[in-house]
């Protein structure tokens, strides 16, 4: 008996589209994994690390990245009039701000911007900021290093930053070119300082700060989901092919 193959054009057409589509997509995931993979590597290796004592010398973005998750410590003090508020950063299920500043680093005219902890929102009035302390004068500060402060979603366009100001998301290039502060290109989760209380009437804001996403064996999951979707459209195009050619008399 003598195997024959119906061959279809649109449906040979269909097939590479889903195998391209699938291929890629997977591929992507593999990458999105391998990323994590590398950063769960940094993040070991940074706990390891010995505190790394920040020197004033400009750094450029790939010396950031270098030392993305170390941690670091610093002298100097808090520039408070240039604090800017993060919105819609929830932390156990409460509404909050984050709250960044810049801190002038010990004999120099180089900042970098402090992430320095939760607040929570006052739900009477939104745009009221609890109060809290930021240490006057010098001041030794750890943390650790981050590249950025996490993006939220945001609709429309961005109001432009301002000192105290409100906003879904800060750049350290924006806050620099808005506020003529020399920064560096990282952020520094602060998670010790020089002083341990806070006024009565004040609030010391929260440092549980989030670990970062290092799922990467959720992508290689979705990777294998669509290399299967790949080679499902390719066998489905080949059966359906040799069915119709042998179902022809």
């Amino acid at each position: 008996m003598r195997i024959r193959f119906h061959f279809r054009w649109i449906p040979f057409v269909v097939m590479l589209l889903l195998v391209a589509l699938g291929v890629s997509l997977a591929q992507w995931q593999q990458r999105r994994g391998d990323e994590k993979v590398a950063r769960a590597a940094r993040l070991e290796a940074g706990n390891l690390a010995a505190p790394l004592a920040l020197a004033a010398a400009p750094m450029l973005p790939s010396d950031a990245q270098a030392i993305e998750y170390r941690r670091v410590t610093v002298t100097g003090h808090f520039v408070p009039a240039w604090t800017v508020y993060l919105d819609n950063r929830p932390y156990k299920g409460q509404a909050g701000f984050h709250v960044l500043t810049p801190f002038q680093i010990d004999g120099s005219a180089m900042h970098v911007l402090v992430a320095q902890g939760w607040l929570p929102r006052n739900n009477a009035e939104r745009t009221r900021i609890p109060d809290y302390p930021t240490p006057a004068g010098t001041v030794t500060i750890s943390g650790i290093a981050r590249l950025n402060a996490g993006h939220v979603m945001e609709l429309g366009t961005a109001p432009a930053l301002a000192p105290h100001a409100i906003v879904q998301n800060a750049d350290i290039t924006q806050l620099a070119q808005a506020s003529g502060l020399a920064l560096q290109p990282f952020i520094l989760e602060q998670t010790v300082d020089s002083t341990a209380t806070a006024p009565a009437s004040s609030q010391l804001p929260v440092r549980d700060w989030p670990a970062p996403d290092l799922g990467a064996d959720k992508h290689r999951g979705y990777a294998f989901q669509w290399y299967a979707l790949a080679l499902m459209a390719f066998l489905f195009f080949v059966f359906t092919g040799f069915r119709r050619a042998n179902k022809q008399p």
